[in-house]
């Protein structure tokens, strides 16, 4: 069995970490170098650097802030939020990122999937869905432009084609579960998990160490990420990790 991984998400709006529930009622997190140096030295397996508000304002991604974050970074690094274009993912990895996320402009282009895989390596590529449950529908709906957008995908189906187009990994955000604390969707990570063969980080829910565990053995996610329940010191990457090894989950 593979490692799984521990992902602190940094949110960021106008150059600061903010954090909300579900996408909205945002609220001030900290400085995302700060947050970036002090997970790093916590023991996190990656970071993710979500500009937010990109996409929605139809502006790039802030390159300056990126490569502030990634010099202060030994572990793996990617990035997502406004990234349109093949040149777009170019300029982010040369900024120090390793990776890039992918999200509104992979739904409405899901070519550039296959483009940003042909030229850097599925490994470079993620694949951001924001998932909602739609109950006239009976399915996850795929939404985007920082969730404020319904389209005609659903989640599942949207996954094997994004794996398809060459994706690498799969960032999978439950909008129900947002910023609740109240545990990640574990039917949505694992219906996602069962239907497609790459990596799937949950995201979505987490508020304490149990829902980790939850995400990893009944979601069958490979990586779960979280944001507020870290940024604010309701538990550590080092006490997540802790309370898994107790379990007998196998992490770094």
């Amino acid at each position: 069995m593979l490692t799984k991984r521990l992902i602190p998400c940094l949110d960021v709006k106008d150059g600061r970490v903010v954090k909300g529930i579900q996408f909205v009622e945002l609220r001030d997190a900290g400085d995302p170098v700060e947050l970036a140096r002090e997970y790093d030295r916590e023991g996190a397996d990656e970071l993710v650097f979500l500009d937010i508000s990109a996409s929605n304002e139809g502006r790039k991604t802030m390159v300056d802030v990126v490569k502030a974050v990634a010099s202060e970074l030994a572990i793996p690094f990617s990035v997502g939020g406004g990234i349109n274009a093949l040149d777009d993912m170019k300029r982010i990895l040369r900024a120090g990122a390793d990776k890039v996320s992918v999200n509104t402009a992979a739904v409405n282009r899901p070519e550039l999937i296959r483009e940003g895989a042909d030229f850097f390596g599925s490994q470079c590529i993620i694949v951001a869905i924001d998932a909602k449950w739609d109950e006239e529908a009976n399915m996850w709906r795929v939404y985007t432009h920082g969730g404020r957008r319904p389209t005609e995908w659903n989640v599942v189906e949207w996954a094997k084609e994004a794996e398809r187009q060459g994706a690498g990994e799969i960032l999978l955000t439950s909008m129900d579960k947002d910023g609740a604390k109240s545990g990640f969707d574990l039917a949505l990570t694992k219906a996602v998990s069962e239907a497609v063969s790459i990596p799937v980080i949950a995201s979505g829910g987490a508020g304490d160490a149990d829902d980790f565990y939850d995400a990893f053995v009944d979601g069958k996610a490979d990586a779960a990420l979280a944001a507020s329940i870290f940024h604010y010191k309701e538990t550590s990457v080092p006490a997540v990790k802790e309370s898994l090894r107790a379990k007998g989950v196998l992490v770094r």
